[in-house]
């Protein structure tokens, strides 16, 4: 070969290895190959760390996981066995010499033991139902869990017994129960869950609570192990007060329950502390409003002397934890879209450990996450930035360091480009307060060229947004779109008075604080009015019909399982029963004129933006009922549009992958097509 060949052939080969390297834009098929870290649990002496490797199954379509160890240090890295079963919540032993989980088998979900010193693993338990709540007890000789209980559902009247081999039609469904259906589950058949206990080495379980109530939730034990703290709501009205609920003791020997707190409103997640004196617990004093700060409390062992410990924190506690002194809890809580770790102190003194709590919520960027703390107090933690999701974190509190151990996404995004995140503030033209919103910018983005801008509106609406991976907006960067992902007012994580303004008042000023940030973005070079998208989820399908009800500037939108009719809406979702006073004033038949009010359908007059209307076909929470009111509205009116059904989803589109793609893929190409008519390509 001459001289000259052997240089294009070299060259040919470095332009294809330059090919084969560089990165790409995140694509659909990247989905399927994301990994992530949950449930996070470290030894009582920190030195190992068991967590569950959620992944999803191209061929399944669908999220499991299995449990994995690691040391502390990041070494170690392995399987917890050779299993390929679904196993979940794993529970370290008080003397760190056994983990506990929960897995599926053949025949369901079962309690399942794994021997540190010898790595042996055997199923413990023989199970009807699926266990839930899995607590060792101090001395580490039995578990407690909950579990449901089957009851006959009501019978109305005998019809004759049908002979045999004939085929007739199913039996009826019936139930007498205010809440009995839920999406993602669909009935919910008869039945009450019970607390129980089984030996750790296996054994007879035994079923330790009783009547029909239910008995679910975190459980702890007794310092003694005589007692398991739980919370439930053993009221004559239970049914209907359905926000109640307060913290029960029962002993373990006799099945005898006591009640400790006696309030209106919720009191759940008991917490005995390590010297056995206090409990702690989460709740409020129901105001009866669209959302309340949930505040950590505390109480004698007896329930006498309680006392709200995080007064002074105007954020809603989400998880806690105590320190092995019994001197104060580990905390969660949302501050600004951002999930934070802390302690506080029986003195009510707060202080700040950790950020970046997160990343589990992987369509979207929702809070979530979880930590758990070693008896020297290392943290181990779901930790997620804009560029990844949840990785195993660990917080050294002696050198007040943070170590992220784990990266499970390395081979993957060493060759993607992801679009960058940034943070924004702007003033509201209602109130002028500070609102708090992020831009995700295509990936390899030039300040010099025009981009179609996409508006993406949050669920909840009580809930929020942060600087959290979400595989819908990388997947809307590398189609070319800059994204803006808004906290409007009613989000969490700015307190209680930001997140109640709602309150007969949505959609209202949440409006124009959306509108607020896209004219903030505008002014700012990085929208132009001339290429505006919108789309949203569930509230946020409710906030982009209401958009495109007030105003014509955008050039198409996607209405994503949306609310059109609240009085519709709100006799036939599987939550029917809590929409009264909370977000309305009474029930639909005492304020008609105030649900419709409120109502997108009364604004549907207006439309003219070409829309998309999509829903879950299996969708209880905002029923396809709702989103076909939109879609005939709009057809009747000859305004373009398109109604999109996926089939077997339900309000959860994204929980199976292949859905979340056909959402995105269905949002980007109905926006492609109104941008090729408009000439910006």
């Amino acid at each position: 070969m001459s001289h000259k060949k052997l240089f294009y052939v070299i060259l040919l080969l470095l332009i294809g290895f330059q090919a084969y390297t560089q990165k790409q834009e995140f694509s659909y098929l990247d989905v399927f190959k994301l990994e992530y870290v949950s449930d996070p649990q470290i030894a009582p002496n920190s030195s190992r760390i068991v967590y569950r490797r959620m992944g999803f199954d191209i061929m399944k379509d669908k999220a499991d996981g299995n449990l994995w160890m690691i040391n502390s240090d990041g070494s170690g890295h392995q399987k917890l066995s050779s299993r390929e079963e679904s196993e979940h919540s794993p529970r370290w032993s008080p003397n760190g010499d056994r983990i506990t989980f929960i897995s599926t088998t053949s025949e369901g979900s079962e309690i399942y033991m794994y021997w540190l010193d010898s790595g042996k693993l055997a199923k413990i338990s023989q199970l009807p139902f699926s266990p839930s709540s899995l607590t060792w007890s101090p001395k580490g000789d039995q578990l407690a869990f909950s579990m449901n209980v089957k009851k006959d559902p009501p019978v109305i009247a005998k019809t004759p017994k049908k002979p045999e081999g004939a085929k007739w039609a199913e039996k009826p469904r019936i139930t007498d129960r205010l809440y009995h259906e839920a999406d993602g589950r669909g009935y919910i058949k008869p039945g009450f869950n019970h607390i129980f206990v089984i030996p750790a080495q296996g054994g007879a379980v035994r079923q330790i609570t009783s009547d029909d109530y239910h008995h679910r939730g975190k459980l702890s034990w007794s310092v003694e192990g005589d007692k398991i703290f739980f919370s439930a709501n053993r009221t004559e009205n239970w049914e209907y007060d359905f926000r109640n609920s307060e913290i029960y003791e029962v002993e373990v020997a006799t099945g005898r329950i006591k009640v400790l707190t006696e309030r209106k409103g919720p009191d759940y997640n008991p917490e005995v502390s390590p010297n056995g004196k206090h409990i702690a617990y989460l709740g409020y004093e129901d105001k009866v409003q669209t959302y309340q700060v949930r505040k950590l409390q505390i109480m004698n062992n007896d329930g006498t002397n309680k006392r709200v410990l995080s007064a002074a924190l105007d954020r809603s506690i989400k998880s806690m934890i105590w320190d092995e002194k019994s001197t104060g809890l580990y905390i969660s809580y949302d501050d600004k879209g951002n999930t934070k770790i802390g302690h506080i102190s029986l003195d009510g003194e707060i202080s700040k450990l950790a950020d970046n709590l997160g990343g589990t919520s992987i369509g979207r960027p929702y809070a979530g996450g979880s930590f758990s703390v070693s008896k020297d107090g290392a943290i181990a933690y779901t930790q997620s930035r804009p560029d990844y999701p949840a990785e195993l974190a660990v917080t050294n509190l002696k050198s007040k360091s943070t170590t992220k151990i784990t990266s499970l996404n390395k081979a993957l995004f060493e060759y993607r480009k992801l679009g960058k995140v940034e943070e924004v503030w702007y003033k509201s033209s209602v109130d002028q307060r500070q609102l708090q919103g992020w831009v995700v910018y295509p990936p390899d983005y030039d300040s010099n060229k025009k981009y179609p801008f996409l508006v993406e509106n949050h669920g909840g609406p009580v809930l929020n947004y942060g600087d959290r991976f979400s595989t819908e907006m990388q997947l809307y960067a590398a189609a070319g779109y800059i994204v803006f992902y808004p906290n409007a007012r009613g989000s969490t994580s700015y307190g209680e008075e930001f997140g109640n303004l709602l309150y007969n008042n949505y959609p209202g000023d949440d409006y124009n604080d959306v509108m607020d940030g896209v004219d903030h973005c505008i002014k700012n070079g990085i929208a132009h009015e001339d290429q505006l998208y919108v789309t949203g989820g569930s509230a946020g399908g409710i906030m982009t019909a209401w958009i495109i009800g007030k105003n014509n500037r955008f050039k198409a939108a996607v209405v994503a399982k949306p609310v059109m009719n609240w009085i519709s809406k709100t006799l036939v979702a599987d939550n029917y029963f809590g929409y009264a006073n909370s977000r309305y004033p009474g029930q639909p038949w005492e304020n008609f004129k105030g649900y419709w009010k409120f109502s997108p359908l009364s604004l549907v007059g207006n439309i003219e933006t070409p829309t998309m209307v999509m829903v879950g076909m299996e969708d209880l929470r905002t029923p396809p009922s709702e989103a076909k009111q939109l879609y005939h509205a709009l057809k009747l009116r000859k305004i373009e549009t398109v109604l999109v059904e996926i089939p077997g989803a339900g309000h959860g589109i994204a929980n199976r992958p292949s859905n979340l793609i056909t959402k995105i893929a269905h949002t980007l190409a109905w926006f492609e097509k109104y941008r090729q008519e408009s000439g910006n390509e």
